[in-house]
């Protein structure tokens, strides 16, 4: 975040200097050289006046190296910080602290056992991440070998983009896919590390979509299996 945008986001609120300062918990003084470009706005910073002016996740920097990432949060976990950016389908769950979207996508991508209910947010997540941070979560993913993970995911999410008729993100999306493309790994991907039945191996390999096999994930879902594709 820069001192312009931290000016900005105070006069959207209508506030005077000293009212944002109390609020962000600094001196007018130093809020007044923030502004001006005069000193840096820190991380820790950031996140308060992300709080504090009640700003999209997008706002919060991405902490950390994407590639190093821990995958070991839990269902509950990722349920949880899906509310807090803001994903309907866990509107009722009580939200964690806030994340940068692109930190719960590459937590998200990286569990080889992950709850069918958190499969369906995938692509909502996938278009909430900016192009600010989206190399680094592509980056993340190549390292983690999750490319047809993150390519599956990001092509639902542009079906529902058109489906929904929001064209620009629809066309943001499909450069991202093109992308991706060039990476695909040839091994079969899933997003459940259980042993698959002969049987049920066979009835995804014949039902899934010509997408879920361009990205050789094993997945039956489908757009308009997603109730935020309406």
């Amino acid at each position: 975040m820069t001192g312009l945008q931290l000016k900005q986001f105070r006069k959207q609120k209508r506030w005077s200097q000293k009212t944002a300062a109390q609020f962000l918990r600094v001196t007018q003084g130093y809020l007044s050289l923030l502004e001006k470009e005069k000193r840096p706005v820190t991380d820790d910073l950031t996140e308060r006046a992300v709080r504090v002016f009640e700003l999209p996740a997008t706002n919060l920097p991405v902490k950390k190296d994407l590639a190093r990432l821990s995958s070991a949060a839990s269902d509950d976990d990722l349920t949880r910080e899906l509310s807090a950016v803001g994903y309907s389908g866990f509107s009722h769950v009580k939200p964690a602290r806030l994340k940068n979207p692109a930190e719960v996508l590459v937590a998200a991508l990286g569990k080889n056992k992950l709850d069918a209910r958190l499969i369906e947010a995938l692509p909502w997540l996938v278009s909430q991440v900016p192009e600010a941070n989206w190399s680094k979560v592509v980056r993340a993913a190549k390292v983690k070998d999750l490319q047809n993970r993150l390519g599956f995911v990001t092509t639902l999410a542009r079906a529902v983009a058109e489906k929904r008729g929001e064209a620009k993100k629809a066309v943001q999306l499909k450069r991202r896919e093109d992308a991706l493309a060039g990476s695909r790994l040839f091994k079969e991907d899933t997003f459940c590390n259980d042993p698959l039945t002969e049987t049920e191996k066979r009835w995804i390999l014949q039902n899934r979509t010509p997408e879920a096999e361009f990205w050789r994930v094993l997945s039956d879902l489908k757009a308009e299996h997603l109730d935020y594709a309406a």
